[in-house]
């Protein structure tokens, strides 16, 4: 495209180009090739650049909390402007651009905050600007037009208006306010205010006199006179009873004191909210208000006794326990919870007292709706966002930083929930604010320091949280759905949906039609529960009366405030018919708010757990962890552990790291590649007490399974420990089973032939055929009790116990739920293996057992001669008792139902038993 067809923006951003590229590389002739160079380089960077667009909610986000920054810091002035100006900027047109608020307008906002350096510390005053005023266009254009028309009036004779007569005509009409309701005020005319003539001119040495006389009269000086503003006898009040009290006492002597009007003292009360020190009738003493004793009202309008001055006290009890009487070194957590807590405990208490109260509950309710936001803010942005915003450290959960999010420890250790103690006394004061009953026991009553309307719902806020900001750093799609899907410009934040919600709910009170048969019969099943109720209660107290129970019952109906302490539960009433949402206002957090908490906690869950599955293999890594610690892959670690045993056989040495691992990676390289690099095993060193017997010889043989991150939070060491534990018990029932089953017939027979005619057979104490008989029947009762023990831990315990756990983790809704069940499968695989510190004198039984075996194998392939007669006494004694034991406790742990998962186990015991 030549230059010729450029347009004119082109053409200067062409010149601006070259002058950039002058300055940066300091060349200055433009034919150059350098030069050239140089100009592609920068039009390709400009034209085919790899930078995203601004992100307009980004941009937003980063104006809003610029703002609340400044909020914080105090900063009003600077946080107007802030606010202002960016409004008007978005909302003013750029050239070469068509509409408002567009990429262009966000790239420059988003530019200039690159720019920034620390808003909050740089000193900043607005320059005004002087917009440019449009002329008045003083053509007159009416005459232009009209110009040689002709008058067109219809009634030329009519003669002209004149406002003269009209304003004499009402003048003297009379006043009459009799119909309306209204005094008239007759005050004399000589009283009344006359308008005054004023010239008077700023910078005059009169102008503050001429204000005190004519604007208020300086009631803060002293000896001011009474003056009379109205004959009205409202207006005369104080006149009325001075008057009253000279004629009834003749020694009365009125007081010296300062007279002030109503409108005085509203307007005085208006400066002392507004943050005003400096007052006539209010005084500071020892950081309190009080209000002067030499001040007297003249009058009081009907109005000045509202039903305000119940609430403003409503409002000054909560303000004392939940902010003043705070100690100044609490921390912001605390405060901000407590404040939370009071607001809400005052609305219960003040619900309880029904509809005398309703006022102060509406006005607790909005209170307690705007003093709730910034947590809900809170909220809102960690279970969307994944990011815990919280400047001030209000609230109740902090986010350790130590942590990062990658880290295998990051979902225990990255978020602290405060629990300060905090004594009970304020909410003693509270409620006896609320119900006028005077302060109980105080002692050392003592609770947690949790904002109340969120413990129903705090798990589901921890777990969504925490679940949308490891999404956020997972390269998944859902995380992309998610976010992508709830924009920041289409999404409500969870406050606005609260109080939608609340508002929904009181229109659909208000439209709502009241069934009455379906009311009659609801009071009627209501009346007769309470009356059972309250006739149960009466009865505790040593009173049976039918009809006091009835009439108690019913007066507790229809006064509409039956409570729920009162009956435990057991009795809903319904309030949808009270025009005042707050008392039922759990009942409007369990319907507003929670609901819009709950569906955020599932959709965030969800998303995360089907990002594990899918993405990150969760379930084929539990599957793994079982196939090689429990054993499932039988074939792979048949291969595995028979290479072990086979050197124990051969009586050559097998405890080296490098056989081992070489064993292992035959084996399941063979089957399953890809986890040969995640499995290893080695060998932790072992007191040498432990290993006295044979078949403590596996111990410290150790599997470890390389689990990536975040499946490691799911699969921790504390759960690789468990497994390795169960594996070892496995091991050890797999070689003495093994042991016995690789017995050969031949070597005892073998070795009895060679014994026949020699001198040990003659002084034997029976003959060769009957040992071996003997040693075959041991043998036999041997693998009867490990076949027994084998198939009760592999089917009874690790299958069904297996297949329950795959199903719950199917239906697992969140992640700190997979991992609870995965602990508690762990958990119970352990226990019913024996394995739990309070059944170990059974383990230590079935151990002797198993090394009896050992022992039993090891003289079976020496042969007969290598050890005497004795020996099979021995083991056959040992046997039985061993056999006689567990069978007895199995029976008494069957019996008494505590563990019914050994009955397979003890019956299969109890078959191979033998009475003596």
């Amino acid at each position: 495209m030549s230059q010729a067809h450029w347009t004119k923006f082109e053409k200067e951003t062409e010149e601006e180009v070259k002058n950039l590229v002058k300055h940066i590389s300091g060349i200055q002739d433009e034919e150059e090739q350098n030069f050239q160079l140089a100009l592609k380089f920068t039009w390709s960077n400009f034209r085919f650049h790899r930078f995203l667009d601004a992100n307009s909610h980004k941009v937003q986000r980063s104006v809003n909390g610029i703002y609340e920054k400044l909020m914080v810091h105090s900063d009003l002035s600077k946080a107007e402007s802030w606010v202002r100006l960016t409004e008007e900027f978005l909302n003013s047109p750029l050239p070469n651009t068509d509409g408002t608020k567009t990429d262009v307008h966000h790239s420059l906002l988003d530019l200039l905050l690159h720019l920034s350096d620390s808003p909050l510390n740089s000193n900043y005053s607005e320059t005004p600007r002087l917009k440019e005023t449009e002329k008045e266009d003083d053509f007159d254009w009416c005459g232009y037009l009209q110009e040689g028309e002709l008058d067109t009036d219809p009634y030329p004779d009519t003669p002209e208006w004149s406002e003269e007569e009209s304003e004499d005509e009402d003048s003297q009409q009379p006043l009459s306010r009799e119909d309306s309701g209204i005094q008239v005020d007759r005050t004399p005319q000589e009283d009344q205010e006359k308008t005054v003539p004023v010239t008077w001119t700023v910078g005059e040495p009169d102008a503050r006199s001429w204000l005190e006389q004519h604007v208020v009269t300086p009631y803060w000086q002293g000896h001011t006179a009474r003056f009379p503003h109205s004959l009205h006898l409202h207006s005369n009040l104080l006149n009325v009873w001075d008057q009253h009290v000279y004629n009834t006492d003749p020694l009365y002597l009125p007081e010296e004191k300062a007279f002030v009007t109503e409108t005085q003292v509203i307007r005085e009360t208006l400066w002392l909210l507004s943050g005003v020190k400096k007052h006539f009738i209010f005084q500071h003493q020892d950081g309190k208000v009080v209000v002067r004793n030499d001040v007297v009202v003249t009058h009081l309008t009907n109005g000045a006794v509202t039903p305000h001055l119940a609430q403003i006290k409503v409002l000054h009890r909560v303000f004392c326990t939940g902010v003043a009487e705070v100690p100044p070194e609490t921390p912001n957590v605390v405060r901000a919870s407590h404040l939370l807590n009071t607001l809400y405990k005052a609305i219960i208490e003040y619900d309880s007292v029904g509809e005398a109260s309703q006022q102060a509950v509406a006005l607790l309710f909005s209170l307690w709706t705007e003093t709730v936001r910034p947590y809900l803010e809170i909220v809102d942005e960690w279970i969307v966002h994944g990011h815990l915003f919280d400047p001030a450290k209000e609230f109740i959960i902090q986010r350790n930083k130590d942590v990062p999010v990658n880290h295998r420890d990051f979902w225990y250790a990255t978020y602290t929930l405060y629990s300060i103690s905090e004594t009970v006394e304020s909410e003693d004061k509270l409620s006896d604010a609320a119900s006028g009953s005077s302060a109980g026991e105080q002692g050392s009553k003592s609770q947690l320091t949790m904002v109340s309307f969120l413990k129903p719902v705090l798990k589901q806020i921890i777990m969504a949280g925490k679940s949308m900001q490891l999404l956020k750093n997972l390269d998944c799609k859902e995380a992309e759905q998610t976010d992508g899907s709830t924009r920041d410009a289409e999404r409500k934040s969870l406050y606005t949906l609260f109080l939608e919600s609340v508002q929904s709910r009181l229109r659909c009170r208000d439209d709502s039609p009241v069934d009455t048969v379906t009311e009659q019969q609801a009071t009627k099943q209501s009346l007769i529960k309470m009356q059972s109720i309250v006739a149960q209660h009466l009865q505790m107290d040593d009173i049976h009366d039918p009809l006091l129970a009835i009439n108690f019952a019913r007066l507790y109906l229809e006064q509409s405030d039956f409570h729920e302490r009162f009956s435990g539960g057991d009795v809903i009433v319904d309030r949808s018919s009270e025009s005042v949402t707050c008392q039922t206002f759990e009942l409007t957090l369990r319907s507003c708010l929670y609901p819009h908490i709950q569906k955020r906690y599932i959709e965030c869950c969800g998303n995360l757990m089907t990002t594990l599955k899918k993405d990150y293999r969760l379930l084929e890594y539990l599957q793994a962890m079982r196939n090689y610690f429990l054993l499932e892959a039988g074939d792979t670690m048949y291969d595995f552990y028979t290479a072990i045993f086979d050197k124990v056989l051969e009586k050559e040495s097998w405890q080296q790291l490098a056989f081992l691992n070489v064993q292992l990676q035959e084996a399941v390289g063979q089957r399953c590649p890809e986890d040969s690099s995640r499995l290893s095993i080695f060998l932790e060193t072992i007191d040498p007490v432990r290993k006295k017997q044979p078949i403590n010889n596996l111990d410290g043989l150790t599997l470890s399974y390389k689990v990536p991150w975040p499946v490691d939070i799911v699969v921790s060491s504390e759960c690789q420990r468990i497994y390795n534990q169960v594996f070892l018990l496995l091991l050890q029932i797999k070689w003495a089973k093994y042991s016995l089953d690789t017995l050969a017939f031949s070597d005892l027979t073998v070795a009895a032939k060679r014994l026949e005619g020699t001198p040990e057979e003659v002084k034997a104490k029976e003959p060769i055929n009957q040992q071996i008989h003997r040693m075959f029947l041991l043998r036999v009762k041997l693998m009867h009790f490990v076949n027994s023990l084998h198939n009760y831990i592999v089917t009874r315990i690790l299958h069904s116990t297996g297949l329950e756990f795959q199903h719950q983790v199917q239906e697992a809704k969140d992640l700190d739920q997979l991992i609870k069940i995965h602990y508690r499968y762990l958990s119970t695989i352990h226990d019913r293996c024996l394995l739990r510190e309070k059944v170990s004198f059974v383990k230590e039984a079935i151990m002797k057992v198993l090394n009896l075996v050992l022992i039993f194998s090891d003289r079976w392939q020496v042969g007969f001669g290598a050890w005497k007669i004795e020996s099979i006494d021995k083991m056959e004694s040992d046997f039985k008792n061993c056999h006689m034991f567990l069978v007895t406790i199995l029976n008494k742990a069957v019996c008494r139902g505590s563990f019914p998962h050994l009955e397979s186990l003890a019956l299969s015991l109890m078959a191979g038993f033998e009475q003596c």
